[in-house]
């Protein structure tokens, strides 16, 4: 083909419909693409970057419409719209689910980094409860025999007053004096400790 062939070549897609462009892009003409690109890539740039605000992801869109009229040219269908409105829709189709995309990506590191912070919590309670328990082993350890034997009864076995009186064969109200007398106890160890308030 001649250089002037070529230009006239050229000429005709310039002056071709919009439906004539799409034939010639299904004829794997790239030269009717770059003609269609130069028609509406502009509207379909300023859309993509009205729905994303970002000019890189714009300019991706954008490659990706055009790349899908190139690659599947028949799904254009000039009777039931223009190639522009064609395009734009595939641009907002497209723009739209990056965007949920980028919404699920935002509310997956959310959800992550909030586990992150509870389990941190949780190790935190954890390392709490265990020096706690230290502490509260030690107090009872700590205190006269006949107290430590009813707040462990009752406390640690899960005993009733009753029952606890049972066990150590003796009255309920002693039982229930050294219980009383041992947890004060305990409260000012564990206050010292830094543990609890002490009363």
């Amino acid at each position: 083909m001649s250089k002037n062939e070529r230009m006239a070549h050229v000429r005709d897609l310039t002056l071709a419909s919009d439906a004539a462009l799409v034939v010639a892009i299904a004829r794997w003409r790239q030269d009717a693409l770059a003609e269609a690109y130069r028609r509406h890539a502009g509207a379909v740039y300023a859309l993509a970057r009205r729905l994303l605000a970002d000019h890189t992801l714009a300019e991706e869109v954008v490659q990706e419409v055009f790349l899908r009229i190139w690659d599947a040219p028949e799904k254009f269908d000039p009777e039931r719209g223009s190639l522009r409105s064609y395009l734009l829709a595939q641009c907002h189709g497209r723009s739209v689910d990056l965007i949920r995309s980028e919404q699920s990506r935002r509310d997956r590191e959310l959800k992550e980094h909030r586990q992150q912070a509870e389990a941190g919590y949780d190790i935190e309670h954890e390392v709490w409860d265990l020096a706690v328990a230290d502490h509260v082993r030690e107090a009872i350890a700590d205190l006269p025999v006949e107290e430590r034997r009813a707040i462990e009864l009752a406390y640690l076995g899960g005993h009733t007053y009753r029952e606890v009186a049972v066990l150590l064969d003796q009255p309920e109200g002693t039982v229930k004096s050294r219980i009383r007398a041992g947890l004060r106890r305990m409260r000012r160890v564990l206050a010292d400790a830094g543990v609890g308030s002490g009363s």
